[in-house]
């Protein structure tokens, strides 16, 4: 089965609506597709629905926000196939409002370097639950600041303690706890990215807070780094995924939905892992007996 199990829509960080999206899905051959709007569980039920009349199955998701106060780095962490969403909520909102708080002193921030307005930010982010650097920059393509989303004055603007730096980061939980938040709402929690946090013990650390999988085959990946990830997965008991990481016109990298997927083999273990980790639970509660 072509399954993409990582996209967004435009309730977070992407451009295109969830019927685009499926629509799309359909016309590239994707058989199951994953919404993981971050910090997002709005757009799921829709999703499912309109999936089911195209005949793409679609996998409930959320891409949670996290902050690795160590390591002083974001962690992106995946929360599939939750049985009780509605436990994710208080902790997604959370994370919005806080999103919500950090943008408000950009917006400020960036409307003292340039000339555009909050008004204007607000208007590229139309549709989405929050505001975030890419609309930012889409307003700025607009006021003709740039041409770009991701070029040289995005690496100016968004980065740690650069002399033109606008960046506020928001007060979000550590890994840990989404890792806590996502198993107590009955769903299977993978990191996002895996790549990205090479050369720190983020990985280390989150294998033992219980993490259940890691994303191996994405665009920040090349093949080869794939393969390993993918490999070291098998070895320690880990599910390994692939997802495009899919946002539209607000993509970073040159992708379409469906350019990385889950190959079936892993896709079948990922759709069994909860069913596998029960049968587990079930076995050691009678061992202790």
């Amino acid at each position: 089965m072509n399954a993409d199990l990582h996209c967004h829509t435009k309730l977070s960080d992407g451009s295109m609506g969830i019927d685009d999206i499926i629509v799309l899905a359909q016309k590239r051959g994707i058989e199951a597709l994953a919404i993981t709007d971050r910090d997002c569980l709005a757009g799921t039920v829709r999703a499912k629905l309109i999936g089911e009349r195209q005949g793409i199955k679609v996998i409930p998701g959320v891409e949670v926000s996290s902050y690795d106060s160590e390591n002083k780095t974001e962690v992106s962490i995946i929360g599939y196939l939750c049985d009780s969403p509605d436990r994710l909520e208080g902790l997604c909102h959370r994370n919005l409002i806080a999103r919500k708080r950090a943008a408000q002193y950009m917006m400020i921030k960036a409307s003292q370097k340039f000339p555009i307005s909050a008004d204007l930010v607000l208007k590229c982010a139309q549709g989405s639950t929050n505001v975030y650097p890419v609309h930012i920059m889409s307003a700025l393509i607009e006021s003709g600041m740039t041409t770009e989303l991701y070029g040289e004055l995005y690496n100016q603007l968004f980065v740690d303690g650069g002399e033109n730096s606008i960046l506020v980061r928001p007060k979000l939980p550590e890994p840990e706890e989404v890792i806590e938040a996502i198993h107590d709402a009955g769903g299977i929690a993978i990191l996002a990215g895996t790549g990205r946090y090479e050369g720190t013990n983020v990985l280390e650390k989150l294998i033992a807070a219980g993490l259940d999988g890691i994303e191996a085959w994405c665009p920040r990946h090349d093949e080869e780094t794939a393969q390993n990830l993918a490999k070291f997965a098998k070895k320690n008991g880990l599910l390994a995924i692939g997802g495009s990481d899919f946002k539209g016109r607000n993509n970073k990298y040159c992708v379409s939905l469906g350019s990385y997927t889950t190959p079936e083999s892993n896709f079948s273990e990922f759709c069994n892992y909860k069913a596998k980790v029960r049968r587990q639970q079930k076995k050691l509660a009678a061992e202790a007996k």
